[in-house]
């Protein structure tokens, strides 16, 4: 296997494994994150007390898989030269700061932070340095306009996820004893 054709791979793998914390996690958590975040974001009221549902969590990792597995075949396609597969490892690796950044933040555990250090971030520097090898440059202006498309496509993923599901896509509802807490 060519070693591009295994980053490649390596993307959607990395992503199903860090995605698999993020589906135990996410829904559990939700509620929390959201609680704390400054009251001058636009968050409805709704999401601030319940959270996200598993069923919200579940369909959006199914939505956002497809980008991601397309843009792994982007890298094989074309040995890793493809600004979409670039810019989707772009994409993955920065975000796994993120994760890092927001528990740091929130001083404690987000959803998606142990595996972050030990997978999306160590996978990203491997692939980085792999497409280096293999004389493929690092990032340009359409390979960094991907990555920054990520932003609005999780963005989008959420909503869809949000419109398909409505009303189930928000958290258990608040009970009497949690609210005095």
């Amino acid at each position: 296997m060519k070693p591009t054709t295994a980053i490649s791979l390596g993307l959607f793998a990395a992503w199903a494994a860090h995605d698999a914390e993020e589906l135990i996690t996410m829904a559990p958590t939700s509620r929390g994150v959201f609680r704390q975040l400054p009251r001058g974001l636009p968050i409805p009221r709704s999401l601030r007390e319940r959270g996200l549902s598993q069923k919200h969590v579940n369909v959006s990792l199914c939505l956002m898989a497809v980008p991601v597995a397309l843009s792994a075949v982007a890298g094989i396609k074309t040995d890793g030269k493809s600004p979409w597969f670039r810019g989707g490892l772009l994409a993955f690796g920065v975000h796994g700061f993120t994760h890092m950044t927001n528990s740091v933040a929130k001083r404690g555990y987000t959803t998606g932070v142990a595996t972050a250090p030990v997978i999306v971030v160590p996978y990203w520097l491997l692939a980085r340095y792999v497409l280096r090898q293999q004389g493929v440059n690092g990032s340009n202006k359409r390979v960094n306009a991907t990555a920054l498309a990520a932003i609005p496509l999780t963005l989008g993923v959420h909503l869809i996820s949000a419109a398909l599901l409505r009303e189930g896509s928000l958290g258990p509802a608040l009970q009497p004893e949690d609210a005095e807490r």
